[in-house]
């Protein structure tokens, strides 16, 4: 108890709880991104469910990989070497994570970009999903995603109870954004293509950072913050144009 006393009336520990709470919401952007779009495919009564299994799996993992901090720890500790380069089991994790996202994203945006193939292609359509093995694939990635990220907060701070804080405050924000963000996503189809091409940034970005090159988040993010700003441009003069269609 003497001990979060102390932590409650350390100006440093709100700073880095403040910190780490926006940091871990940023990271959990990538993980709502793919359950929005994952959970799209599943008939209308099934989403808002399978979005908040995901999401509270995503909670579940992240406070469970917390109480194992040690050995999350250790993950960053080389395990072999390929031709002079170091792999640790984070590293695997994250290039198998990043393979995963690449590998759905991209024939979703093959079916969107030719839908009459859909019947040669692979099963993908949404006809074809249920909600087991929509919620099996977000648990796939909510396991990647919960460990860079308590891998980021142990790099930000060595107090337990900050880190369990952050985790609840992002996962929180998740599932209040998760439904509107997939409504959103549904109602505006190009949206669509947008966040998948988010996906396959993101799932390029953890391979290369699985083989060792380092790629800051904060290019990522402006990048698809600037994309986004694009789209919306090209959503607010769509809906100008039709206006002036229907005032004609």
């Amino acid at each position: 108890m003497e001990y979060l006393i102390q932590l409650a009336t350390d100006p440093a520990a709100w700073i880095a709880l403040a910190t780490l709470a926006v940091m871990e919401v940023v990271l959990g952007i990538d993980n709502l991104i793919f359950i929005s779009i994952l959970s799209n495919r599943l008939p209308e009564g099934q989403r808002s469910r399978a979005r908040r299994i995901g999401i509270a799996m995503a909670l579940v993992l992240r406070l469970a990989l917390l109480g194992t901090i040690a050995i999350i720890i250790k993950l960053t500790a080389p395990v072999f070497t390929v031709l002079g380069n170091e792999f640790s089991w984070r590293d695997l994790i994250l290039i198998a994570g990043g393979l995963f996202l690449v590998w759905k994203a991209t024939p979703e945006i093959h079916e969107k970009v030719d839908p009459d193939d859909e019947a040669h292609g692979d099963g993908a359509g949404a006809a074809t999903a249920t909600a087991t093995a929509v919620i099996a694939q977000i648990l796939v990635l909510d396991l990647v995603f919960s460990v860079d990220s308590i891998i980021t907060a142990v790099g930000m701070t060595t107090h337990l109870p900050i880190m369990v804080i952050a985790v609840l405050i992002a996962v929180t924000t998740m599932l209040l954004a998760a439904d509107p963000l997939s409504e959103f996503i549904h109602r505006n189809p190009t949206i669509v293509m947008l966040a998948l091409g988010f996906l396959l940034l993101i799932g390029t970005t953890l391979i290369a950072e699985g083989f060792g090159a380092h790629v800051p988040k904060g290019y990522i993010y402006a990048a698809m913050a600037f994309s986004a700003l694009v789209e919306g441009l090209n959503m607010a003069a769509r809906r100008a144009k039709r206006k002036r269609s229907q005032a004609s």
